[in-house]
């Protein structure tokens, strides 16, 4: 990749982000966002002019710039008029589906067929899973035939109303935020007892439902559960790392009894139903996903009633130095629990920074500072889209409702993405039809993208993200870094506004400065937090493998002319008992021991290659034990 090309659906990139990872793999459903056709138009100039005269001439250009062919254009506007834009799509559509699904497809038809589903069911459900995966085929046919079979007609749901953040139980490093207009949503929830129907016929999958289902309670609402859903998509789309093997229908399972002749129905049906055991174990077993509180706040935020005032801190936690610990809130529930019991048992508090800015961010930290008597970093930072870029609100379309922005990733959408928004919806005078809509949404809550002229989106820049992240302006541009890796250390950092408050009960406990051991230092951002507090930097230890965010660190600390020392070591691994002590010897001890270990193998999209906290970077959580340890030791001897 080029150091400065940006990131795309059709680009290579890699996702090596702490704010990707917080997605589930859920299944993508193909009817959850349009996919504009990719198929180069068959000119049929002399069949098109005959079915539909000059005047749609510009409704066919548009549909074949889309990627249709011609010929089926014009026969899909002679068919439904030229005023139904929406029929005319969804004729299309059907239309592909039949022939994609063409003669080396029409054994799997049949099959399908002869289970009794219907024709163009068939072909639209291969037509959205591709023809080698027949469990996924048969699941979407299952669910068109609970729609179709339902006798309750349920309240329309205007998916425009949809946010990509799942209050519930998910999801870092991909998507977390809270959408504000959810009011229609609400007038329109299903009786209880409905809630997978409801959602069935909203367009999503049975597997999609039943998982957002168990992962955010029975209790949450539509709003939450489709939230979580387009988030777990949206990391389905984005997870170019482990793509999902797909079953072979020649053989069968070395598991699967050999001695019985089944038919690819049965098999399909036995393979299933293994996949449902697994699902369960992942859910119930030691891997089971901590439910997150909602709202998350934490002890408190600024905007909030304090929900905690004052804690009992075990023993060993009350000892110095002060530590502060954090990672992505979304992992398996045994991980939380082992960071805890690593830490002194301390309960973690769990927060999500769209309490503290425009974009979402949730997180776990795990510290011994006191509760009481935080303040916020003043002047409060803007918590909506439109105050964090008041340029946006004069291109911003009515039904696009969104009010904050997802978490901040590591990539970002590229040019030709932008450029296929723009022609999705620049060919119609008023709002555009509601499958457009979808797809330009969906789109923008995937990526961040924002509107900046007439019908034009376009991702983030790298001093927007800095800003919405609390740090000053151009602080990854004093690196001499590319554009690419400033978004890749930004989408890796803390959120500093909200770090702030809850390290800022140190600034009466250290007036004269403090003595900081940073770990995993990223681009700084607890450093940035203490100096915006007015915390003077006396010394700091920061370890950081990344020579990118070293530079990044070195530049800002010279740039705010610090008078302390700033004291570099490149891996945490290296750091051992004997440079603790000749470090701590020279300048006192350490006031406060800070870090959020790699959280690849805790929240991977993927769960079947997540190792938790054994995997080969989230285990370097146990060296920020190490260390603490070490130094409390040290400190306590000296």
């Amino acid at each position: 990749m080029d150091g400065d090309s940006l990131c795309g659906e059709d680009d290579n990139f890699d996702w090596d982000s702490e704010d990707e990872r917080e997605i589930e793999n859920c299944r993508l459903s193909a009817s959850s966002s349009l996919t504009l056709p990719t198929a180069e138009a068959t000119a049929n100039t002399a069949v098109a002019s005959s079915s539909v005269g000059s005047s749609g001439s510009k409704l066919i250009d548009h549909f074949v710039g889309m990627g249709f062919p011609q010929k089926m254009v014009a026969e899909a506007i002679q068919e439904n008029g030229e005023e139904n834009t929406d029929l005319i799509l969804e004729t299309l559509l059907k239309c592909s589906a039949r022939s994609s699904a063409g003669s080396s497809g029409s054994k799997l038809i049949d099959h399908f067929i002869g289970m009794g589903f219907d024709a163009e069911m068939v072909a639209k459900a291969i037509q959205e899973n591709g023809e080698g995966n027949t469990d996924t085929i048969l699941e979407t046919l299952l669910t068109y035939s609970a729609i179709k079979k339902s006798p309750e007609e349920q309240p329309h749901v205007d998916s425009d109303h949809w946010s990509s953040e799942y209050d519930g139980d998910l999801l870092d490093d991909f998507s977390d935020i809270d959408s504000f207009e959810n009011e229609e949503i609400a007038k329109s929830e299903p009786d209880e007892g409905n809630t997978l129907l409801f959602l069935a016929r909203m367009g999503y999958t049975v597997e999609e439902a039943s998982i957002a289902v168990e992962r955010c309670g029975p209790d949450a609402t539509i709003a939450e559960l489709t939230d979580f859903i387009c988030a777990a998509q949206m990391a389905k789309a984005a997870d170019a790392s482990f793509p999902e093997e797909k079953p072979k229908l020649k053989h069968f399972d070395d598991d699967y009894p050999k001695h019985k002749k089944r038919s690819y129905y049965e098999y399909d049906l036995w393979k299933r139903k293994q996949r449902m055991k697994l699902e369960k174990r992942m859910l119930h077993g030691d891997d089971e996903l901590l439910r997150l509180p909602n709202p998350m706040i934490g002890f408190g935020v600024p905007t909030e009633l304090a929900v905690v005032t004052h804690r009992t801190l075990p023993e060993a936690a009350i000892e110095p130095p002060y530590f502060y610990y954090e990672n992505v809130a979304l992992a398996p529930k045994g991980v939380w629990s082992t960071i805890s019991r690593f830490l002194y048992d301390v309960e973690p508090e769990f927060v999500d920074s769209k309490y503290f800015c425009a974009a979402a961010r949730k997180r776990g930290y795990v510290h011994n500072l006191p509760v009481q008597n935080r303040f916020p970093l003043l002047p409060l930072p803007p918590r909506t889209i439109h105050e964090a870029l008041p340029l946006t609100k004069k291109w911003w379309p009515s039904w696009d409702t969104r009010t904050q922005l997802n978490c901040l990733q590591t990539c970002v959408g590229s040019a030709k993405l932008t450029d296929r928004i723009r022609k999705a919806i620049e060919d119609y005078e008023g709002d555009p039809p509601l499958s457009i809509q979808k797809y330009v949404l969906d789109e923008c809550r995937k990526w961040n993208l924002v509107w900046v002229g007439r019908n034009k989106v376009a991702p983030l820049e790298p001093d927007e993200v800095e800003m919405l992240l609390g740090f000053p302006r151009n602080h990854t541009r004093g690196g001499g870094i590319s554009r690419t890796d400033r978004y890749k250390s930004l989408g890796n950092s803390f959120q500093v506004d909200t770090v702030a408050y809850h390290l800022s009960v140190l600034k009466d406990l250290f007036p004269g400065g403090i003595n900081l051991l940073s770990l995993f230092s990223g681009i700084g951002g607890a450093e940035v937090a203490l100096h915006r507090l007015g915390i003077r930097l006396k010394n700091v230890v920061s370890v950081e493998i990344s020579e990118v965010n070293r530079n990044i660190i070195r530049c800002w600390w010279e740039q705010t002319n610090q008078t302390g020392n700033l004291i570099d070591i490149v891996d945490v691994q290296q750091l051992n008992a004997d440079r603790l002590e000749q470090l701590m010897n020279s300048f006192g001890g350490f006031d406060l021991v800070v870090g959020g270990s790699p959280c690849n193998n805790l929240t991977g999209s993927n769960r079947h290659h997540r190792s938790g906290l054994e995997g080969k970077e989230s285990s370097l959580f146990f060296d920020f034990c190490r260390i603490l340890d070490l130094v409390k030791c040290i400190m306590t001897r000296n």
